[in-house]
C-alpha cells in the first residue's frame, strides 16, 4: 500500500493523464485509471472523491504546464510585437503536449471538459486574454502602446488575433514564417495598439 499521499496523488494524476490520451474523457472510468495507478478504487477515492474531480486534477496540471511553457517561452523575448510573434509561433504548437490533448478535449467533449476542468480553465479566450494581459501592462507602462487602453478589452482582442493568426489559414500571410507575422502585427495590431481607445 503506498504510504505518500503526495506521491499516490501525483500517481493518480499521471494515470489519469494516460487514460485521457487513450480514451477522452466520457470512456475513462475510475477503474481504469486506479488500475492504471496500480491503486485499489477505494484508495483513489481516499484522494479524489468522483471522476470529475480526478480528470479536473489532471486537466489542471496539464493547463498549468501548458501557460508556465508558454510564459517561460515570451519572458525571453523583448517588445510587445515580438512577443505576439512569439505567441503564435508558441499556440501553433498547441497541438504538442500538452496542449494537444487539452486541445483535443476542449474540441471533442466540450461539455465533459468544462465540467471537469471547472470555471476556471474552461473557456480559450478568457485564458488567453488572461495570459496576454501581463505583456500589454508592460507594454502600455514602457510606451509602447496608447497609456490608456484598457488592458481587459485589448487582452481580449489580442487573444483573438493570435487565435486566428495561429490557427487560420489565409492568402497573404504564412503564420510559420516569423518575419511576415512581425510585419503583419507592426502594420496593423501595433497601430491599433497605440491609438486613443478613446477616440
Amino acid at each position: 500500500m503506498p504510504t505518500s499521499t503526495a506521491t499516490v496523488r501525483d500517481r493518480l494524476i499521471d494515470a489519469a493523464e494516460v487514460c485521457l490520451r487513450a480514451k477522452g474523457i466520457r470512456a475513462t472510468t475510475v477503474s481504469e485509471v486506479a488500475e492504471t495507478a496500480g491503486v485499489s478504487r477505494g484508495w483513489l477515492y481516499r484522494h479524489f472523491p468522483d471522476k470529475v474531480t480526478l480528470l479536473g486534477a489532471a486537466i489542471v496540471r496539464l493547463n498549468e504546464a501548458y501557460w508556465s511553457q508558454a510564459h517561460a517561452v515570451l519572458e525571453q523575448v523583448h517588445g510587445l510585437d515580438e512577443q505576439i510573434v512569439a505567441g503564435i509561433r508558441h499556440g501553433r504548437t498547441a497541438y504538442d503536449d500538452p496542449g494537444a490533448l487539452l486541445m483535443k478535449l476542449r474540441v471533442d467533449e466540450p461539455e465533459e471538459f468544462a465540467a471537469c476542468a471547472g470555471a476556471g480553465v474552461q473557456g480559450l479566450v478568457p485564458d488567453l486574454a488572461g495570459f496576454w494581459s501581463r505583456y500589454l501592462i508592460a507594454a502600455r507602462d514602457g510606451g509602447e502602446i496608447h497609456p490608456d487602453t484598457v488592458i481587459d478589452e485589448a487582452s481580449e482582442w489580442v487573444a483573438r488575433v493570435v487565435i486566428s493568426l495561429a490557427t487560420v489559414p489565409g492568402d497573404t500571410l504564412d503564420p510559420s514564417d516569423s518575419a511576415q507575422l512581425l510585419t503583419h502585427i507592426r502594420r496593423y495590431l501595433l497601430p491599433a495598439l497605440r491609438s486613443d481607445p478613446t477616440a
